[in-house]
């Protein structure tokens, strides 16, 4: 059972892994949340599937895009293969990297205090990281990016553990680790991993000698893979990619007001306590006294951890544009570092704290579950949906049943409630965004029998789900943003977003309704209508619709 009848806290992190990926799976391998930057590496992917290229990355108008290194590329490439060219596959691989990076900090929990209570509360406030959680929904690098980094972590803080006499396994998991999180992101993975080094040649308690980390296996085979496909694009595309990648990686992401960094710097600061809630407000009581006691039983790792943590301030708050997204990376490691302090600071003690964050966040199941019951329990829901409603009950009775019996299992209770969250969520969102474009416009493409290329022009987000709907046997070609009207004439197929269907002369094309989705401005509007039997007039006077245009 999730949360057993026994009286003590224990935590198997391969349930708790497993647990994830079932509970979010859900909401986060179809497109109830759509992030932006995924249409690259999912555009690029069926591009790889088109042509046989496996290296090189491209937009979806054909232009050749060099600003990510190539892991994550291969990452919904990979899922395409396995499991179709569909959501479910753009976005396996980075739910199991979120399952991945929970297990890992166990892991590294374990390895630094072989203290389970650490190591099982580190791991529940990893797990109901909401960062991690809606980056496991998203196929772009950052999921990739905190899995990597946590693995290289482990050998991190075995070599803080032990110093000289570390095991080399240790020095394997920091390099391999940092290498692959170079593949993933680039920069921001060697600036830690650079501290990190830092943390052990210097940290005055537990030194680890020069000559220590000098593992040339090690050392040579992370170099070849962190530079891998570095050197494979220079000799194929010449020192021109280079400039478009450190544009990115530098240019375009960091500012040099004082003002913005100070507004990113608190923003960063504020959202990295925020992502920690409400552990960090556990801890609070007692923390000066657990802060002492902790540095001096290891501080070689506290130093680490805040290093880390100011590290990626610092990077956060250097970026032209922050997002929550890029704290992720140190998230395990502060995990952590919150759980040992909650630990020692008697945090799994105080009942009436863990009961009143309990409360809270099984308050919103209650509404959730209650919104869930009413939109699918008539003829809008179907079974499974309403099968999620159902577990939503379930769920409230047993949790509350639970933390009244064995209060010791409120730190189980609260992890496990976030996820249930997103869990019924997904039941509600349902009816919102799915079908999406890509799924509607597909079956009027095939329907058509049409196998020609196809010019699109609209929102990029709706042209890659349809592209990637249809698969790699369709050609969907994004138009310029600018003359665009110049160049779609070329076409005998076009779809088109409804605004600007009247740029076009109809009078030479058939038109059809390709898609139809809710207007994001009348989903409150909708919500409350959709039992009405007028429904069906309210979505199509109030939903953004994009058409199929066939010459004459």
């Amino acid at each position: 059972m999730l949360l057993s009848s026994s009286s003590e806290l224990k935590i198997n992190p391969w349930i708790l892994m497993v647990a994830y990926c079932l509970l979010i799976g859900p909401f986060v391998l179809n497109f109830h949340m759509h992030y932006p930057d995924e249409i690259y590496y999912r555009d690029a992917a069926v591009k790889m599937l088109q042509n046989g290229d496996y290296l090189t990355t491209y937009l979806g108008s054909g232009e050749l895009r060099f600003k990510k290194p190539i892991l994550t590329y291969w990452a919904v490439f990979a899922g395409f293969k396995l499991f179709g060219v569909n959501e479910f596959g753009s976005r396996i691989f980075f739910l199991l990297a979120g399952a991945g990076t929970v297990g890992l900090t166990f892991l590294l929990s374990k390895i630094l205090f072989a203290d389970r209570k650490i190591a099982g509360l580190s791991a529940l406030i990893m797990v109901a990281n909401p960062v991690l959680i809606l980056s496991s929904g998203r196929s772009i690098p950052d999921v990739l990016l905190v899995l990597t980094m946590t693995l290289s972590a482990v050998g991190f803080v075995g070599l803080l553990r032990d110093g000289e006499k570390a095991h080399s396994k240790f020095i394997w998991a920091m390099y391999l680790g940092l290498a692959l999180a170079f593949e993933v992101k680039g920069l921001p993975a060697a600036a830690l991993g650079f501290l990190g080094i830092l943390v052990l040649l210097f940290n005055p308690w537990n030194r680890v000698s020069l000559k220590k980390l000098f593992h040339l296996p090690a050392l040579l085979l992370s170099m070849a893979i962190a530079l891998f496909w570095f050197v494979a694009m220079w000799k194929i595309h010449g020192p021109t990619y280079l400039n478009s990648f450190l544009e990115d990686q530098v240019g375009i992401r960091v500012a040099s007001r004082f003002l913005l960094i100070l507004q990113n710097g608190l923003l960063a600061l504020l959202l990295l306590l925020v992502m920690f809630i409400p552990w960090i407000l556990l801890i609070i009581p007692s923390l000066r006294q657990t802060i002492k006691k902790t540095w001096k039983e290891n501080p070689q790792f506290f130093l680490f951890a805040i290093v880390w943590g100011l590290a990626i301030l610092g990077m956060g708050a250097l970026t032209s544009k922050f997002y929550e997204r890029y704290l992720l990376p140190v998230a395990p490691v502060l995990a952590v570092w919150i759980a040992w302090i909650g630990i020692k600071s008697g945090v799994l003690e105080r009942i009436k704290s863990l009961m009143v964050a309990s409360v809270f966040f099984l308050f919103m199941i209650l509404v959730l579950t209650g919104v869930s019951l009413w939109i699918n329990f008539g003829l809008v829901g179907n079974f499974w949906l309403r099968l999620q409603a159902g577990l939503g009950v379930i769920f409230l009775i047993y949790a509350i049943y639970t933390g009244l019996k064995t209060p010791e299992k409120l730190p189980k209770i609260i992890s496990y409630t976030l996820l249930m969250i997103f869990f019924l969520l997904s039941s509600i969102t349902y009816h919102i965004s799915l079908p999406h474009q890509g799924t509607q416009a597909a079956s009027l493409i095939q329907a058509e029998n049409i196998r020609e290329p196809i010019a699109f022009y609209g929102n990029l987000h709706a042209g890659s789900k349809i592209r990637m709907s249809l698969g790699p046997d369709y050609k969907l070609i994004d138009l310029p943003k600018s003359q665009w009207q110049a160049v779609v004439t070329k076409y005998q197929f076009i779809i088109l977003e409804d605004r600007w269907l009247e740029e076009m002369d109809l009078t030479v094309y058939e038109v059809k309704t390709a898609s139809r989705n809710w207007d994001s401005k009348a989903i409150p509007n909708l919500l409350s209508q959709i039992h009405k039997a007028e429904f069906e007039e309210l979505l199509e006077a109030n939903s953004k619709k994009y058409y199929l245009l066939r010459k004459k």
